[in-house]
């Protein structure tokens, strides 16, 4: 009884929202989009990393008889006696062995250039970083909903032709049933002869479509391009949004690429403040204590502290040249943050307004498809009663196949339409079934 019960939801038709929520699960750009995104919170941490205390710990171990290294290998295990200051000594010295072990300590006190600059630079790539992954779950969002619409219309253009084709068979028949009676000529029997070829081959065709479509949904599930799919049918048709100017405001607050550019902007503007900080010195405390020893088990402890002060300058200008050429990528990058700005809407408008047209042509298509069948039902009829000619039925047959290709693919154009003017709202596109 288990396994009968569980057999048909095995075999449940797959939803667009279901499909949808497997790709965001599998895909491989989604997984990498979440790797950078996690990637930049490292780097944010390595930047906040130069405000602590650093500690280097050395173990090293020399051997050699440089009068500089004996002298001060000496003095730093306090070994330094009257002989040593002989003069043969201190130009031709014993080798001796020195094992020394330190530990040191740093702390930045004032270090924009490394501490500052890089935090408010690692802080903005993680925003870029959040905002590509956002991107990349609208983007497969909307290739699946477009691949799952896609498989819907190549589904039921394989209908038609397969309905085609077998109308066109029988019209052959008939035509060459009266031709046999003296009612139609060869001529008539020939066109639908190759009005049926025709339709095999769409038939053909629209099989080899439907084949290409299910491979690529598959491919953006992460599915094995063959596998079998039983898709549930189109989603209930969404209607237009009223107020362009409320989804507007909103999408300000929840578009990457607008996320994108302003983090942008930021990262220019630390690049610029850590072009700017190199002209300032730098200032550190510096601690270390050290263990030297002519032999590794017996060694003299000594340490020291102090404040350590730098900056340099380059005599070519190259610090100031790099400040302008940072203050030059702040404008460019304000100047790129404006143009997005300005598109958004521009993008917000027209996905709305091809949302509306589509749905708007879906009563159309409807009743296109239904003048068309009963159309050809009437031609049918006629021309079994000798009324009609072969042109009539020909041109019926394919008026009906091109309306059912019309009122599937203006349903599947509303689909994709909804889900465009989701992303250009910054979510992702998600049909609810």
């Amino acid at each position: 009884m288990l396994i009968l019960a569980a057999a048909p939801a095995a075999a449940q038709p797959l939803t667009l929202g279901a499909a949808v929520a497997r790709a965001l699960e599998a895909h491989p750009d989604i997984a990498a989009a979440a790797a950078g995104e996690a990637e930049a919170r490292q780097a944010l941490s390595a930047a906040r990393a130069a405000w602590f205390p650093r500690i280097d710990f050395e173990e090293g171990w020399q051997r050699g008889d440089q009068p500089v290294f004996v002298f001060s290998s000496l003095l730093s295990q306090r070994q330094f006696s009257e002989a040593n200051f002989a003069i043969q000594a201190l130009n031709h010295p014993d080798a001796v062995s020195n094992h020394r072990a330190a530990v040191l300590v740093s702390q930045p006190l004032f270090d924009p250039a490394r501490t500052f600059a890089p935090t408010r630079a690692a802080s903005a790539g993680v925003e870029m970083a959040r905002a590509r992954f956002s991107q990349s779950r609208a983007d497969v969002a909307l290739a699946v909903t477009q691949a799952y619409v896609q498989v819907l219309v190549a589904d039921a253009a394989v209908r038609a032709a397969e309905a085609a084709v077998a109308a066109a068979t029988e019209d052959a028949s008939r035509a060459a049933a009266r031709r046999d009676a003296g009612l139609a000529t060869d001529a008539d029997v020939l066109a639908l002869d190759v009005h049926l070829a025709q339709m095999r081959a769409r038939q053909i065709g629209a099989s080899s479509d439907a084949d290409v479509a299910r491979a690529t949904l598959n491919r953006l599930m992460h599915a094995p391009v063959d596998a079998p799919l039983q898709l549930a049918g189109l989603p209930p048709l969404p209607d237009v949004p009223g107020d362009l100017a409320a989804l507007g405001a909103e999408a300000e607050r929840a578009r990457w690429d607008l996320q994108q550019a302003a983090a942008r902007v930021e990262a220019a503007r630390a690049q610029a403040t850590a072009a700017r900080a190199r002209l300032l010195p730098s200032i550190g405390l510096q601690g270390g204590y050290e263990w030297n020893g002519g032999r590794w088990s017996d060694r003299a402890q000594s340490w020291v502290v102090g404040v350590r002060g730098q900056i340099g300058l380059s005599l070519a200008g190259g610090e100031i040249a790099s400040l302008r050429a940072a203050r030059q990528a702040v404008t460019r990058a304000e100047a790129e943050r404006t143009s997005v700005e300005t598109a958004a809407p521009l993008e917000i408008r027209t996905a709305a307004a091809r949302l509306a047209a589509a749905r708007a042509r879906v009563s159309v298509a409807s009743a296109a498809v239904a003048q068309a069948r009963e159309s050809e039902r009437i031609i049918r009829d006629r021309f079994g009663s000798g009324m009609a000619t072969v042109t009539d039925v020909l041109r019926a047959s394919n008026a009906l196949l091109d309306a059912a290709a019309l009122d599937i693919s203006t349903r599947a154009d509303v689909i994709v339409a909804a889900a465009v003017l989701d992303r250009a709202l910054g979510q992702v596109p998600y049909i609810k079934d």
